[in-house]
C-alpha cells in the first residue's frame, strides 16, 4: 500500500507542472491567442529559476525569476502577435526554438551546480496519517496553491465582470471593441499572465520537481499542456483533473518499473505522448463539440478599425 501512496504523491507532483502550465495557456486561449512556445518558456524558466537558487539560496527568488523569464518571452511573443499581426502559429514555434536553444546555452556552466537540500514540508497532523499523509499531506505550498489557482480562475472567468471581458474578447474581439474595451491590452495581459505561469511551472521543474538542471529537462511538457488545454475543452476545473491523469501516466513508468513489471523502458517513456494522441484523436471525433467549446476567435489576428 505504501508504493501506492507514494504513486498518488508522485502523481500530483508531476501534475502540477502541467496544471500550472495549462492553465497559463487557458488564459491565452480564453483571449483568442494560441502560443506555441510554452515549452522555450518553461524551458527558459527552468535555467533562471534555477540560476537564481543556486547564486542566492532562495526559492523565492527563484520562482520569482521564472516568473520573470515567462513573463518576458510572453512580451516580445506578445508584442509580435497582436500589435505587429504575426503569424501565432509561427511564433509561437519561433519561440519554443528559441528558449530550448537558448536555455542550453545559459545552462551550461550550471549542469554541475547543486542547490541547497530541499526542505520537508508536511501539513500539521495531516502528514501522520497513515497512508493519506505520505500521499496528500507532504506536499510543496505551489501543489496546493495550484488548486487554489485553478478554483480561482473559475470564479474569476465565470463570476466577474473582468473574466467575462475577458472571454468576450475571445469569442468576438470586434463586438468588444465596439463597446469600448482595448482589445489588443486585454490580450496582451492575458498572455503576460499566462507566460508568468508557465514559467512558474518551468522554475517549478528545476528547483523542486527535479532540482537539478539538464538540458531539455521540460521534456515535452510544454506541449502537453498546450493539448490538455483541448482535452479539458477550456475549462479550469477539467484542466487540473486531466494534468493529474497525465501526471498519473508519467508516474505510472516509474511505479511498474519499481514492481518488476518487465516493459521496454522505451515504451513506458513514451506512455505520456501515447496518452496524448490518443486523447486528442477520440476528441477530433467531435468537432461540433470543440467548436461549441472553443473560443470563437481563437488564433486569430484583431485589426482595430479595419
Amino acid at each position: 500500500m505504501e508504493s501506492y501512496a507514494l504513486l498518488v504523491a508522485a502523481t500530483l507532483n508531476a501534475g502540477t507542472v502541467l496544471a500550472l502550465a495549462s492553465l497559463g495557456l487557458l488564459i491565452n486561449e480564453k483571449a483568442g491567442i494560441v502560443n506555441l512556445g510554452a515549452e522555450g518558456m518553461m524551458l527558459c524558466a527552468a535555467i533562471a529559476g534555477f540560476a537564481a537558487v543556486v547564486h542566492s539560496g532562495s526559492d523565492t527568488l527563484g520562482f520569482v525569476a521564472g516568473i520573470g523569464a515567462g513573463a518576458l518571452l510572453a512580451l516580445v511573443f506578445g508584442g509580435l502577435v497582436i500589435w505587429l499581426n504575426t503569424n501565432q502559429y509561427a511564433t509561437g514555434l519561433a519561440v519554443s526554438l528559441f528558449g530550448a536553444g537558448f536555455s542550453a546555452f545559459a545552462g551550461i556552466s550550471y549542469v554541475q551546480e547543486r542547490i541547497p537540500p530541499r526542505p520537508s514540508f508536511a501539513v500539521p497532523w495531516l502528514s501522520d496519517i497513515p497512508l493519506l499523509g505520505p500521499a496528500l499531506f507532504q506536499h510543496h505550498p505551489l501543489v496546493y496553491l495550484t488548486v487554489l489557482l485553478a478554483l480561482g480562475m473559475i470564479w474569476f472567468l465565470y463570476r466577474t465582470r473582468a473574466g467575462l471581458v475577458l472571454r468576450c474578447v475571445g469569442e468576438s474581439p470586434e463586438a468588444a471593441h465596439a463597446l469600448g474595451y482595448p482589445v489588443r491590452r486585454i490580450r496582451l495581459l492575458a498572455v503576460l499572465c499566462g507566460g508568468a505561469l508557465c514559467g512558474l511551472a518551468g522554475a517549478y521543474v528545476s528547483i523542486v520537481y527535479t532540482p537539478l538542471w539538464v538540458e531539455g529537462m521540460v521534456a515535452g511538457k510544454g506541449w502537453i499542456a498546450l493539448a490538455l488545454t483541448t482535452f479539458a475543452t477550456w475549462r479550469p476545473a477539467r484542466v487540473l483533473l486531466g494534468a493529474y491523469l497525465f501526471g498519473g501516466v508519467t508516474m505510472l513508468q516509474f511505479h511498474l518499473q519499481g514492481t518488476g513489471v518487465e516493459i521496454p523502458s522505451q515504451f513506458l517513456t513514451m506512455l505520456p505522448y501515447l496518452a496524448t494522441i490518443v486523447v486528442l484523436a477520440l476528441i477530433s471525433r467531435n468537432p461540433l463539440w470543440i467548436r461549441i467549446n472553443m473560443p470563437a476567435s481563437m488564433g486569430k489576428s484583431f485589426h482595430p478599425g479595419s
